[in-house]
């Protein structure tokens, strides 16, 4: 075990700090604010509102949720808990565009700025709840640069020269959004594109040109949206490794947990059998196919924790591309305007990978590409360039201060397969020694590695709480 430095004197010491204060960082404090006892909690974020953090500070209504309302309920206790909450807003006219879906509350999506003051909120009244108790939540609106773990506290520095201390933290950092990420090493690709999400940005670009976008996910419809939110009308070529893109999320009828009946499907080779299987089943029926994909969805921190390191490897490189495409689907406005720009011809879907960015020989940018099936990669201008890479999960590559200063100090290590960071099953953060802190803990998005799946609001919810309960045991002694 890497040696721990003396603790400096302490004179203000917080009981947890949260770092981060987007959805993960924003519901584990609610939770933990709820719980029974007096705890002084930080949260330091540096953006203005807790709650929102990367996904839900959007101020588009075309940016919507790609769950419906049913699916998104922040409360692991109330899976009601959003639709209800969404009623009780279009009741009293906040949300009068939600009648253009036409949809039950329920199935609506909802859009993502909606949903972070939804977040907000529910986080405003348990700090009301928590006050009762003398629960107190401050939040510190800067940066964790550095972090230093001690036998009895961890002490951040922040980036405005502060420094502060508890006796636990809590790294919920939420997701590295790859177009807005710093990565080690050069990344042109960053540097010479649009945010997806800047639709300021993407009014100065000739509305007749050509748009390369590089990622074909949910950042891809939400790019696209963003470019019909500014009035571009020109051609979209999109480039992705297997050409591949999300397919609509719809409501399918409930489907029997063919899992749960079968505990003996294991492996990924076994459970896509299974799986075609049902789906052709769910077919021959008139039942969409999507009914069956859905019961796997529970079932996946399982089946990933307990697989093999090398059918993990196989998972990633075969299997994972159609999975994203599968289950994370679009919400059906952004799959509508994906398809009727593909039937106006607009908009076409190539598997091709980036090879450089180049230099423009005159306005614009210019991609080389190596199309699959080539050997040679390709030249390809264009009047504008966007990242839609959707998320960087391996934080070896993040440039930002604090995963490396974690890095640095072996205080992390990569999590299986360089998804995230490594963690006991309860979020306590493993070094790079493998010692099981007692002291600082993780949630959320950097739980990639151990679960899998640990981005949908449903999973950080679940986490959360679990966590919350685990923080407000009586620490262990360190060794």
């Amino acid at each position: 075990m890497h040696e721990q430095q003396p603790a400096p004197a302490c004179d203000d010491m917080a009981d947890v700090l949260i770092i981060g204060g987007g959805l993960s960082g924003a519901l584990l404090a609610a939770q933990l604010l709820r719980r029974p006892g007096r705890r002084r909690l930080l949260v330091v974020e540096p953006r203005g509102e807790l709650g929102r953090g990367e996904a839900y500070s959007a101020t588009e209504n075309g940016h919507t949720l790609n769950g419906n309302a049913a699916r998104m309920s922040v409360d692991p206790d109330n899976p009601d808990d959003l639709t209800h909450w969404l009623q009780q807003q279009i009741d009293a006219g906040q949300w009068p565009e939600s009648a253009e879906q036409g949809v039950p509350v329920a199935e609506l999506f909802p859009p993502r700025g909606l949903f972070g003051r939804y977040a907000r909120q529910r986080l405003a009244e348990a700090e009301r709840v928590g006050a009762k108790a003398g629960s107190t939540l401050e939040h510190v609106c800067t940066e964790v640069v550095d972090l230093q773990v001690h036998d009895d506290r961890v002490q951040a520095q922040l980036q405005d020269g502060r420094r502060v201390q508890a006796r636990q933290a809590v790294l919920a950092t939420g997701m590295f959004a790859a177009a807005r990420t710093a990565q080690v090493g050069e990344n042109s690709l960053n540097a010479a594109a649009i945010d997806p999400w800047d639709v300021a940005a993407m009014r100065t670009i000739d509305p007749q040109g050509t748009v390369l976008i590089i990622g074909s996910g949910l950042t891809m419809v939400d790019t696209l949206v963003s470019l019909q939110l500014a009035g571009h009308r020109g051609p979209v070529e999109v480039f992705s490794r297997h050409g591949l893109w999300p397919h609509e999320r719809r409501q399918p009828p409930p489907w029997e947990d063919f899992l749960e009946a079968d505990p003996s499907l294991r492996s990924p080779r076994q459970l896509l059998r299974a799986l075609r299987r049902q789906c052709r089943l769910a077919l021959a029926q008139g039942i969409d196919w999507q009914a069956p994909l859905d019961t796997v969805r529970v079932h996946i921190p399982r089946l990933w924790s307990q697989a093999s390191d090398r059918e993990r490897r196989q998972f990633v490189r075969h299997v994972r591309p159609w999975w994203e495409s599968h289950h994370h689907r679009s919400p059906p406005q952004g799959a509508a305007l994906l398809e009727r720009l593909r039937q106006e011809g607009r908009l076409h879907i190539h598997a091709a990978s980036l090879q450089r960015v180049e230099p423009a020989t005159g306005a614009g940018v210019g991609v080389r590409l190596r199309f699959r099936g080539e050997a040679q990669a390709t030249r390809v201008e264009g009047a504008a360039l966007v990242n839609s890479t959707g998320i960087e999960y391996d934080w070896r590559r993040v440039a930002r201060p604090l995963p490396q200063a974690l890095l640095q100090r072996r205080l992390i290590r990569p999590g299986p397969l360089a998804l995230g960071i490594d963690v006991d099953p309860q979020g306590a953060v493993i070094d790079a020694d493998g010692a099981v802190s007692t002291r600082l803990f993780a949630m959320g998005p950097p739980l990639r590695g151990l679960w899998w799946e640990s981005t949908a609001v449903t999973d950080v919810a679940l986490q959360a709480k679990g966590l919350a309960a685990r923080l407000t045991r009586e620490p262990e002694s360190s060794p």
